[in-house]
């Protein structure tokens, strides 16, 4: 996630259970926190706070300005979440996470358990603070974001299919029916980000040499652009003061380079 009030890139690092930060004017790399409960994604919501989601309490977590810990969402209908994966936050506030389990299916970056709920993708009503489930046709929810203005959810199954899908956004905030957008071919999606014409970048790892890295496309799914990295690319945000430089978090290291395009 990028700070552009601290000039400063945040992201996780899971399995060693700490979250790093790098200093634009600086370079420098320090730890933001550690332990950090195995976070995965991260956004910011309209008040500029940090929501993380953590593998290892399995919760949605928010934190306030005063750097207090605020947890939005570890359970649904009495049972607790398996381990949500990202999560985005919407204009009227409200918080949309993934709930795929890949952190209860070993120790590596949580700990292992067995799923109490099917696997499924959530709002968090900001009026009632209950998480609903709003997707549960895809089998693996991961990487989403939302289309500029809203219109459009996308949301990364990186199950058997490892697929993308988009869901039309109602006025209401309700979804349509969901379809297949595209594919990341070899390998698979994970993280996912537009820009401001509408264009979804997604993160793509274990296609190997010439896949591995991001994948652009058009609103209509047309295959536009690539960018390639020597490993696989796990998430990916813009950052920089015009919002045109694409940070990219890889297996082993985190990249950047500027775009000719500007992050929604």
């Amino acid at each position: 996630m990028w700070f552009g009030d601290h000039r400063c890139l945040v992201w996780s690092d899971i399995p060693n259970d700490r979250m790093l930060r790098w200093d634009e004017a600086s370079g420098a790399v320090s730890v933001f926190r550690s332990p950090a409960g195995n976070a995965n994604g991260n956004t910011r919501d309209r008040q500029g706070r940090l929501v993380t989601c953590e593998h290892l309490y399995r919760r949605v977590t928010r934190t306030e300005h005063d750097g207090a810990i605020t947890v939005l969402a570890d359970a649904h209908d009495g049972r607790p979440l398996n381990a949500p994966n990202d999560v985005v936050v919407a204009a009227d506030g409200s918080v949309w996470f993934t709930d795929p389990g890949y952190g209860i299916m070993s120790d590596y970056e949580g700990r292992r358990a067995d799923p109490e709920l099917p696997t499924a993708v959530y709002r968090l009503d900001p009026g009632t603070g209950v998480p609903e489930p709003v997707i549960q046709d895809l089998e693996r929810p991961n990487g989403l974001c939302f289309a500029p203005g809203e219109s459009r959810l996308y949301v990364v199954d990186s199950g058997s299919t490892r697929t993308i899908h988009v869901y039309d956004v109602a006025d209401d905030g309700r979804l349509g029916p969901g379809r297949r957008f595209a594919d990341v071919l070899p390998g698979g999606p994970d993280g996912i980000r537009c820009d401001t014409e509408g264009n979804l970048w997604a993160s793509a790892s274990s296609g190997g040499d010439g896949a591995d890295g991001v994948v652009v496309f058009a609103p209509d799914a047309t295959p536009i652009g690539r960018i390639l990295l020597p490993e696989g690319c796990a998430n990916l945000c813009f950052g920089g003061p015009a919002r045109n430089r694409l940070f990219m978090t890889a297996s082993r290291s985190v990249y950047a380079v500027y775009v000719n395009a500007t992050g929604a």
